[in-house]
């Protein structure tokens, strides 16, 4: 890619997840969670029934998932000189990103190629992408003063790189519910394409292929799963678990590279022997799993007071981009050296969580909503089923 401002040689960006209508699960004991799994807008509702209720417990779990990745992109430039900060944004870095990708996929289970579900992957995956992918090469233009960067849509920069894994995930769905092993051939793929480095990187495919277990294990994941991860002893467990992470990370801080956890490069690309490639592809995956668990035990299961800015994650994580990488542009990081002290790195982080709250909030949603979830009834021949319904309502 041509990709400016990757730190440590890469670029980070993690990502949303889907806003797909799914088959309601069922309730948590106790109906804790107080609503339903997440459900079409009223408008493509049938007549007559009404919108299925979101599920309290995913919305925590994607606006607690976003909060850390607005934070780790503020320690991004702290991770330079400051051991404490590139240890804790490698552990975020090992499972928000899956975390996200698992709940994706989770909430693509019946999604198949029906003319509605088709429309919807069209308006709120591919056309965002193609928005924002313009919006942000227009940005790097003005803001990082380079008026002859190109546009290229073969080439995510920054956060789109996740619409275009999104959009391809999310078409390979009928055949990932159609094989009978579909995570370990996934993780085959993946293991293969760390080991392939003429892949190139037209659409991000290294990441879109060594991502992709993570999406098909949200595929095959049922409520109960999720309920399993919620147990006493899961979050018992999950602390231990979670400080030896940091430990072990505050460790390889300065022996290894954070670009293992991107998923972007090859082994080769990375200047390691080919045979690291399954090693790390397998290790890594087992410790982001390990961790994603341990996130999802924690994530109330009741409505909390920023339930309701779960349903605008997307929202938050394309906008917080211009912040995230005007902020280098513009050299704040560097003019500012109280930022790199302990108390300038606990603002940063506030800083960063505040704002990601601000981006997910409804005023923003409904200011954004046209390049987020355009409608563009224009741009699709009309449903012949719906055809029918509008024809038997006019009849009665």
């Amino acid at each position: 890619m041509t990709n400016s401002l990757r730190p440590h040689g890469y670029q980070r960006a993690p990502l949303p997840p889907a806003r797909e209508a799914e088959p309601t699960p069922p309730m948590p004991r106790g109906q804790e969670a107080g609503h339903r799994a997440t459900a079409p807008a009223a408008s493509s509702a049938p007549a007559g029934q009404k919108p299925k209720q979101r599920d309290a417990f995913f919305d925590n779990a994607k606006y607690l998932a976003i909060v850390l990745v607005a934070m780790a992109h503020s320690w991004e430039p702290l991770t330079d000189g400051s051991r404490t900060a590139e240890a804790l944004y490698m552990t975020v870095y090992t499972f928000h990103m899956p975390a996200f990708i698992l709940i994706s996929g989770y909430f693509s289970r019946s999604f198949d190629m029906r003319p509605d579900r088709l429309k919807r992957l069209i308006t709120g995956v591919a056309v965002p992408y193609v928005i924002f992918e313009v919006a942000y090469t227009l940005f790097k233009r003005w803001a990082d003063d380079d008026p002859t960067y190109d546009f290229s849509l073969l080439d995510p920069w920054y956060l789109t790189w996740f619409l275009v894994a999104l959009f391809a995930w999310r078409l390979t769905t009928p055949i990932w519910k159609l094989v009978r092993w579909p995570v370990p051939l996934s993780l085959a793929i993946a293991t293969l394409a760390s080991v392939s480095p003429d892949i190139g990187d037209d659409l991000d495919l290294q990441r879109v292929l060594q991502f992709l277990p993570f999406f098909v294990i949200g595929l095959c994941m049922k409520p109960e799963h999720f309920q399993l991860m919620r147990r006493r002893q899961v979050r018992i467990l999950s602390v231990p678990i979670g400080l030896c992470a940091l430990v072990f990370a505050y460790w390889a801080a300065p022996r290894m590279s954070s670009a293992w956890f991107y998923h972007r490069d090859s082994v080769q690309e990375l200047g390691a022997p080919p045979w690291t490639g399954p090693v790390m592809t397998l290790a890594l995956f087992g410790c982001s799993m390990v961790l994603v668990s341990c996130f999802f035990s924690w994530v109330p299961r009741r409505k909390m007071w920023f339930t309701a800015l779960g349903a605008g994650t997307l929202y938050g994580y394309l906008l917080h981009g211009f912040l995230a990488k005007g902020s280098r542009f513009w050299g704040w990081f560097d003019d500012y050296q109280w930022l790199h002290k302990p108390l300038g790195e606990i603002t940063v982080t506030l800083i960063a969580a505040s704002v990601i709250t601000v981006l997910c909030t409804p005023p923003v949603q409904r200011a954004f909503r046209f390049a987020m979830e355009p409608k563009m009834v224009w741009a699709f021949k009309k449903d012949p089923a719906e055809q029918a319904r509008s024809r038997t309502t006019t009849a009665a």
